[in-house]
């Protein structure tokens, strides 16, 4: 396997396991930390995949969106994510990308650094959305990767 597939297997991942939070965050009402938390983190898809088409941000880092709204900005993250990796190749990789963050400050980075950063990113809020909804009595979802892998749900 070679780094962008390996790198489209995080994402499917990744897809997967939003997908698997959301399920379990529509299970349970009253559950405004975790929607916020989801929220953030389809937004810093969003804002990531904007930085590295070099596009104005289009989003709030911390958006309010509703458990619907996080549905659909899931699957057109998961669409968007799926065509971006279709169109690398292996020099884009090392690629730098320069852009501002949410606080104004410049920065660069590699492609890779970026997409290793958004999986990353929204394993860490995801483990804090378990953690919130285990603290409300809640069932989070299991989204460990070797679960999925082992259950035939990440390929």
């Amino acid at each position: 396997m070679n780094l962008i597939e390996y790198l489209r297997r995080q994402f499917a991942y990744n897809e997967w396991a939003n997908r698997e939070t959301l399920s379990s965050i529509g299970k349970h009402e009253s559950n405004e930390r975790s929607l916020q938390l989801m929220g953030h983190i389809l937004a810093a898809e969003v804002l990531w995949l904007d930085r590295l088409k070099q596009q104005p941000q289009s989003v709030r880092v911390w958006p309010e969106l509703n458990y619907t709204a996080c549905i659909t900005s899931s699957k057109e993250m998961a669409d968007s994510w799926r065509a971006y990796l279709l169109a690398m190749t292996d020099p884009d990789l090392s690629a730098e990308v320069r852009y501002t963050n949410s606080k104004g400050e410049p920065w660069p980075s590699s492609v890779l650094d970026i997409l290793t950063h958004v999986i990353m990113h929204s394993a860490y809020h995801r483990g804090q959305i378990a953690s919130h909804m285990r603290a409300l009595g809640q069932t989070p979802a299991y989204t460990d990767f070797i679960h999925g892998v082992r259950q035939g749900l990440v390929k």
